[in-house]
This record gives C-alpha cells, structure tokens and sequence, in this order.
C-alpha cells in the first residue's frame, strides 16, 4: 500500500513538471533529491543534533544571541542594577563558558564537515564512475562510426582527430599527464 501512495504522488508530481526540461532531467532531479534524502534519514541522532548546532551556530541569529548574553552578563556585572556582581571584571566565570563553548562549537562543526566530506567523496566517486563510463561509450560510438565510415568509404579529412579520439583514455595516464605537467610547471617557478 505504501508503495502505490509513492507511484501515486510520483504520477502527481509527473503531471506537474516544468514542459520546458526534458523528462530525463525531471528524472534525474527525482533521483538526486531522492538520494540526498535517503542520505538524511540514515544520518545517526549524533549525526542530526552535530548538523541542527551547527546549522543554528552558522546563522546570524546565533550572534544576536551572544550579543544579547553579553551586554546582560556585563551589565549584571556591573552593579548598577543593586545585585552583587558574580562574575567581576575581568569576567572569568564567562571566559571560562565562552571557551567551553568554543571548544565544543568546533567539535560539532567538524563532526559536520567530516559528514559532508564523506558524501562529497561518494559523490565525487560516482562522478568518476559515471565519466568513465561516458568515455568508454563515447569511445565505442567513434569506433562503430570509424567502421560505417570506412564500409561507405568516406575518406577521412586529413586534419581529423578522430583517430585521438578512438584511442581508450585511461584515467591513470590523464593523472599522470597531469602531474608530469604539474612538476613541469613548478620546476619553473
């Protein structure tokens, strides 16, 4: 039953789409935003809370907060309101918080960062995959095209890269081109 609500609300969805895009692009942003939300719900509650405080603590509110907690801690301080100041300048008792807070702040925004590293890398990889795999088809079409040219007897211009192009590219040549050049570059400098 759960399965045919989703068919249902995906033939809604359908039914909505921008005429404009391709049905194949409607599809692969489905499955991109299907991706990203399985990736949050298999996030650990460790994993939630580390991504809710850092995502409070990168926003501009936050700072407000800290202003409004300052001034009020400063100005209790102070003793202009009769109230014995807990905390006298040069306000240790709230260095001591802020530095806890710091401490812990940085701890959650790595366990953020750490998180979106790995999804990064995922993504990254399946990008690779996905490239490659685009050369070797791509490869193959020049390759079958070469031999319909050659059955029809279409003589090649002299100055075509097709023969380049039809030879297999392999990712670890191209990143050892690249770092060749690289070394190259640097010894220059």
């Amino acid at each position: 039953m759960k399965q045919s609500q989703s068919f249902l609300k995906e033939d809604e969805a359908q039914e909505q789409d921008n005429p404009a895009l391709s049905k194949v692009i409607e599809k692969n942003i489905r499955t991109i935003l299907h991706l990203r939300a399985k990736a949050a719900r298999e996030r650990s509650l460790q994993g939630r809370l580390a991504d809710a405080i850092t995502s409070f603590s990168g926003r501009m509110i936050f700072v407000y907060v800290h202003i409004v907690w300052f001034g009020i801690w400063i100005l209790l301080n102070t003793g202009w309101f009769g109230l014995r100041a807990f905390d006298p300048f040069p306000y240790g008792l709230l260095t001591m918080i802020v530095s806890l807070e710091a401490i812990f702040l940085s701890t959650f925004v790595l366990i953020s960062q750490n998180r979106i590293g790995e999804e990064t890398e995922r993504r990254a990889d399946l990008d690779l995959h996905i490239g490659l795999l685009t050369e070797h088809e791509l490869t193959r079409v020049l390759q079958m095209l070469d031999a319909i040219q050659d059955k029809l007897n279409i003589v090649d211009h002299e100055n075509s890269d097709l023969a380049d192009l039809e030879m297999e590219t392999k990712p670890e040549d191209v990143l050892a081109e690249i770092h060749r050049l690289q070394a190259i570059e640097l010894g220059k400098r």
